[in-house]
């Protein structure tokens, strides 16, 4: 683009113009696109050149944190959109709303510490888990949400393939892992030996968010060799937040309750009557 001698004497289509093409040159598409609009206002308001300007940028700095935190969000990987204001608390009052807001600040992120969701399918586990996830990720940190079988079955694969330690150390990268359904599967002894391996990757630098439909007590379940499995506990529980979301299920319950108020169901109530 050539500078212009005469600026004062542009016309308006060619001051529209000049603009179009420094913003593409400049990667601004959001001044380009809102230029106008906002130099229309700027006029009626007899508003200064860095009034004008401040406003401009303004929404450019805007736009780009939106697009951030939408990159943020879809490089996580979230199977589908849970977000903390969609909880129902009411459902589960084992579930406090205070605790839950205070982790979505991130301050246990900041200082790499675990949390644990501990509590039966259907507990709102997983929702917070993901809710938590996108707080994170729309606050700046990098997350990544994936399911223990999914994981090991890539650490194992990577295994396989002569490339596990630049898989691990990716993992290794993530300001927060979001680890669903640990517990739901029997890891055989190598799969939960690399899910160790991340683990220690992790330890006391980065945190791991888990979902667990099993209490700790029951996790040789899942990590069948008992000196393993002491040793994943131990990972997972120092210095963590731990939440319990019990063992009533609301997804059970829900369903229970349009059952009970399903018409054939209240024409069966009348026909024992």
């Amino acid at each position: 683009m050539t500078r212009a001698t005469g600026r004062d004497e542009l016309t308006d289509a060619a001051a529209d113009a000049a603009i179009e093409q420094a913003c593409r040159i400049l990667r601004l598409p959001t001044i380009r696109e809102h230029h106008a609009r906002v130099a229309e206002a700027a006029a009626r308001q007899k508003a200064g050149y860095k009034g004008f300007l401040v406003e401009l940028l303004a929404i450019e700095c805007d736009e780009r944190e939106d697009r951030r935190k939408s990159r943020l969000v879809r490089e996580a990987g979230f199977p589908r959109p849970k977000r903390l204001d969609d909880f129902d608390f009411t459902a589960n009052p084992l579930i406090d709303p205070g605790l839950i807001h205070t982790l979505a600040k991130g301050a246990w992120i900041r200082a790499g510490q675990p949390l644990c969701l501990i509590g039966d399918s259907g507990t709102g586990k997983s929702h917070l888990l993901i809710g938590l996830g996108i707080a994170a990720a729309e606050a700046g940190y990098r997350v990544r949400y994936v399911t223990a079988a999914a994981l090991v079955n890539e650490l194992v694969e990577a295994a396989d393939d002569k490339h596990l330690s630049r898989t691990i150390a990716r993992y290794g990268r993530v300001d927060l892992l979001c680890l669903d359904e640990l517990g739901y599967l029997q890891l055989d002894r190598r799969g939960a030996e690399l899910l160790f391996q991340v683990f220690t990757e992790r330890e006391e630098r980065a945190s791991v968010a888990v979902a667990s439909n099993s209490a700790f007590s029951e996790w040789a379940r899942t990590f069948t060799d008992p000196r393993l499995c002491a040793a994943i506990v131990d990972r997972i529980t120092f210095e963590a937040h731990i939440v319990e979301t019990g063992t009533q299920s609301y997804r059970l319950r829900s369903s229970q309750r349009k059952h009970a108020n399903s018409p054939a169901a209240r024409d069966r109530e009348r026909s024992t009557k």
